[in-house]
């Protein structure tokens, strides 16, 4: 057995720029995968495969907008026709959306903004790398949700729908897809502690009720977030970025239909 878990496989990660997508890409790189990272930002995208090139990896870049339809099947007909297949999809885009507002302020765009964003790219970019995925070769789709899909918390209303709503869309995926011997598999992070140190959208997000607590956003994700897991952490990028490597390779194939928990205790399912 070769010591690479993603070895031979070809790997697409939408929003490979980002902190999620590029941390994961960076391993599947390093586990074998050639991989094609996709994102709107060319110089992000650039970033991540300078690494990945460095390390003697396999990659290409796409700028390419995930809630475009018509681009991401264009896209992912490419990468099939260039590589042979897709064997494993990774889907890292990010909605920025509202947290901390209760609902008597909170807007319906705002509301709608994380549910809308997150199930259309997850729809889109799903029927276009289905079609290019199993049979004798093994598939893999991977999913990013959040903790807000199973917390009973004030302020997450949009966050907390859209998560649950990327679980259902797994796990319904997951039954209709499985007759043609694609896995797919969602993987729940709590708050990435050292996500926002590479450029994620973390801040954003909880920059604002850091500052209506008077706190730093380090200060914040310890105290509020760090503290309430079992096992006293929050997960790193490497945590995720390996689980994935993991869970895309041969070595998962009886998982399917299933959210991995990494939520460091905060959740216990």
């Amino acid at each position: 057995m070769s010591g690479m878990l993603l070895e031979n496989k070809n790997a697409v990660i939408y929003g490979g720029g980002g902190a999620i997508g590029g941390a994961v890409a960076r391993v599947f790189a390093r586990e074998g995968a050639r991989v094609f990272i996709a994102g709107r930002t060319q110089a992000k995208l650039d970033a991540v495969a300078r690494d990945i090139m460095a390390a003697g990896g396999q990659v290409e870049t796409a700028q390419l907008d995930a809630f475009d339809p018509e681009a991401v099947e264009r896209h992912a007909d490419a990468v099939a026709a260039q590589a042979g297949s897709i064997d494993v999809a990774l889907n890292a885009v990010s909605v920025t959306h509202d947290q901390g507002t209760l609902l008597a302020d909170l807007s319906l765009e705002e509301f709608m903004r994380p549910i809308d964003g997150f199930l259309r790219t997850l729809f889109i970019t799903s029927k276009a790398v289905a079609r290019h995925m199993g049979g004798e070769r093994p598939g893999v789709v991977l999913n990013l949700s959040e903790p807000g899909a199973r917390l009973a918390a004030s302020g997450i209303l949009g966050h907390g729908v859209s998560a649950a709503g990327k679980e259902a869309f797994s796990r319904l995926l997951a039954a209709e897809l499985a007759p043609r011997n694609i896995r797919v598999i969602d993987i729940r992070p709590h708050a990435v502690v050292d996500a926002a140190a590479a450029g994620s959208y973390t801040r954003d997000v909880f920059g604002p009720s850091a500052a209506a607590a008077g706190q730093t956003l380090d200060e914040f994700l310890d105290d509020g977030m760090r503290a309430g897991t079992l096992l006293q952490q929050l997960p790193t990028l490497s945590d995720v970025a390996e689980t994935a490597a993991f869970l895309a390779s041969d070595r998962a194939g009886a998982m399917t239909a299933t959210v991995v928990n990494l939520t460091g205790g905060a959740l216990v399912d």
